[in-house]
């Protein structure tokens, strides 16, 4: 097992594993725990009680945080004519069709998000297998896949986020810098839990959400009471 550094040692004194923190206490602890020495990011943890096996209990999406993310992202958009014209005028980072499939095939990965229009989808289609372990694959569940490359670009710009359930029925989303006010990370939390709630499968039975921490980049991890929320 890994040796605990003093810091974090330090930090996990002031958190009891015992209880559950109210959402506003929770962030607090999270942001007074915080280990690291750049601005961290708060991340918030579910474990759900769901199948990712059954396609009808895959929980998969995105939502825009009303005040960001705190970090701007990268944004290459495939597509081309007037809608390539569009994804520039939006704020892309980079814009292009074929050539941009070539420098991704060689290795290069300089952004954050991909969009794509859909007559462009099997060019793209060729990046599966480097895109989709890095989670950078578009899809049309997430909004990056679309004819609407003004919005797609500009949500990404203005702090959208993507979470998927993993194969242990995890999901993990960020929702802010530990620089943001409490009530600014808040309030981005609560658009998230509002979605998440709101994808529970008709088919999943018993407790929903089985686990809820909020934690920082390198942080310990701080138990939230669903019920506060």
């Amino acid at each position: 097992m890994a040796k605990k550094s003093k810091k974090m040692q330090e930090a996990l004194k002031k958190i009891d594993n015992t209880k559950t923190y109210n959402l506003a206490e929770a962030i607090a602890l999270a942001k007074e725990t915080n280990i690291a020495k750049f601005d961290a990011t708060v991340e918030v943890a579910y474990r759900l009680n769901v199948d990712p096996k059954k396609a009808d209990q895959q929980i998969r999406g995105a939502a825009v945080l009303p005040n960001g993310t705190g970090k701007t992202q990268s944004v290459l958009v495939f597509a081309k004519g007037e809608k390539a014209k569009e994804a520039q005028a939006a704020g892309a980072d980079y814009v292009g069709e074929g050539e941009l499939v070539e420098k991704i095939q060689g290795g290069w990965f300089d952004f954050d998000v991909v969009v794509a229009t859909p007559d462009m989808m099997a060019e793209v289609g060729k990046l599966g297998r480097v895109l989709g372990p890095k989670g950078l694959m578009p899809n049309p569940k997430t909004g990056t896949v679309t004819m609407d490359v003004t919005k797609a670009v500009e949500e990404i710009k203005a702090g959208k986020v993507t979470y998927r359930v993993d194969k242990a029925g995890n999901v993990h989303v960020p929702v802010g810098k530990v620089s943001f006010e409490d009530d600014k990370l808040i309030e981005n939390f609560r658009t998230i839990h509002d979605i998440i709630v709101k994808a529970k499968p008709a088919s999943a039975k018993g407790t929903y959400i089985k686990n809820l921490v909020v934690t920082t980049t390198f942080g310990p991890s701080v138990k939230v009471d669903v019920h506060s929320i």
